[in-house]
C-alpha cells in the first residue's frame, strides 16, 4: 500500500476520532466512554432514533417494545406501559406529578432523553421551581446533543432555552444552566449570545472546567489554536488529569506546530485513560504525528 494511500486512511481515521471526541453539545457524539467526565458525554443513545415525534405524544404511545429504547428490558417495557397508562388515567395534578417523575427516571435509565424530559416537565408545571425546570432542561439539552438534524437540534434547542431561562429566573447563579444554555446558542445563528454566558461564566467562576473546556474547543473549531492552547492550559491547571482537555491540548498543540509537546499530551492521555477505544483514538493521532515527521 502507498504511503499517500496510508496517510489518507490514517487521516480519515483521526477526523472520525475528532469527530466522536468533540463536545457532543456541538456535534453528535460517539458510543459513551471515558470521555464523560465534566458532562461532556452522555449514554449511549446512538439506537435512539433521535427525529422522534413531538414530546406530547409520550403520554400516549404504545407499549410495544418498538415503542422504547431498544435497549429496554422487556419488564421496562411493562413497567413505563403501566406507569403511562396509570398517568393518562390520573385525575389530580399532584397524582399527575407524581407519575410523570416516576416515568420521567424510567425514561432515563434507559436513555431516552427527549421522553425523560417531556416526563420532567409535567413535574414542573405541579412544581414550579429552579430544581423541577433543571431537570427537565437536562434532559432536553441530553437530546438536544444527539439531534441528528438541523430541524430537530433547533426545536429540542428552543425547548432547552425555554427552561433554562426559567431555571435563571429562580437563581441567575446557576451556572451549570448557563454552561447548558451557552452551547445551545453556540449551534444557532446568535452564536455571540453563548459565547457571551460563557464568559459570564468565567467571570463569575474563572476555574470552571465546563466552561473552560468549551472555550477551548470552540477556539479549536474557529481555528484559533493558540487560543485554545491557552484555555486547555487554564482547565490543566484546575484538572491536570481533565482527559477530553488534555487530548484537546494535544490537538492545538499539534495544529500550532509543537509536535514533542503535542505527543507528551497524547502521552499522558494514555496514562489518565484506560478506555480501549480512547488508548485506540490517541494511537491514531500519535501515528498521524510521527508519519508527518
Amino acid at each position: 500500500m502507498s504511503k499517500g494511500r496510508i496517510a489518507l486512511i490514517l487521516s480519515a481515521v483521526v477526523l472520525a476520532v475528532l469527530m466522536a471526541l468533540l463536545p457532543k453539545v456541538i456535534i453528535n457524539k460517539d458510543k459513551k466512554g471515558e470521555f464523560a467526565a465534566n458532562g461532556a458525554a452522555a449514554a449511549d443513545q446512538s439506537t435512539h432514533d433521535p427525529n422522534h415525534e413531538g414530546h406530547e405524544d409520550h403520554a400516549d404511545e404504545a407499549a410495544a417494545p418498538t415503542a422504547a429504547h431498544v435497549v429496554a428490558t422487556p419488564a421496562q417495557v411493562k413497567e413505563i406501559a403501566e406507569l403511562r397508562a396509570k398517568f393518562n388515567q390520573a385525575n389530580s395534578p399532584q397524582d399527575k406529578g407524581k407519575l410523570a417523575d416516576e416515568l420521567a427516571q424510567k425514561y432515563v435509565a434507559i436513555a431516552k432523553h427527549d421522553s425523560a424530559g417531556y416526563f420532567y416537565e409535567q413535574v414542573a408545571q405541579v412544581r414550579p421551581g429552579e430544581k423541577s425546570f433543571q431537570k427537565a432542561a437536562d434532559q432536553y439539552f441530553e437530546a438536544f446533543t444527539f439531534a441528528a438534524t438541523q430541524e430537530r437540534s433547533q426545536e429540542l434547542s428552543a425547548k432547552v432555552q425555554g427552561l433554562y431561562e426559567q431555571v435563571l429566573k429562580n437563581n441567575p447563579t446557576n451556572l451549570d444552566a448557563k454552561n447548558n444554555l451557552a452551547m445551545t446558542y453556540i449551534s444557532s445563528s446568535t452564536p455571540m449570545r453563548g459565547i457571551t454566558l460563557l464568559r459570564e461564566v468565567i467571570s463569575a467562576d474563572p476555574k470552571n472546567e465546563k466552561a473552560l473546556f468549551n472555550l477551548g474547543v470552540l477556539s479549536i473549531q474557529s481555528n484559533q489554536y493558540e487560543k485554545a492552547v491557552e484555555r486547555f492550559q487554564e482547565l490543566l491547571v484546575v484538572n491536570p488529569n481533565h482527559v477530553e482537555g488534555t487530548f484537546y491540548m494535544g490537538v492545538a498543540l499539534a495544529e500550532t506546530g509543537k509536535k514533542a509537546e503535542a505527543q507528551k499530551s497524547f502521552q499522558k492521555v494514555k496514562q489518565i485513560s484506560k478506555n480501549p477505544e480512547v488508548q485506540a483514538s490517541v494511537d491514531s493521532y500519535l501515528q498521524r504525528l510521527n508519519s508527518a515527521q
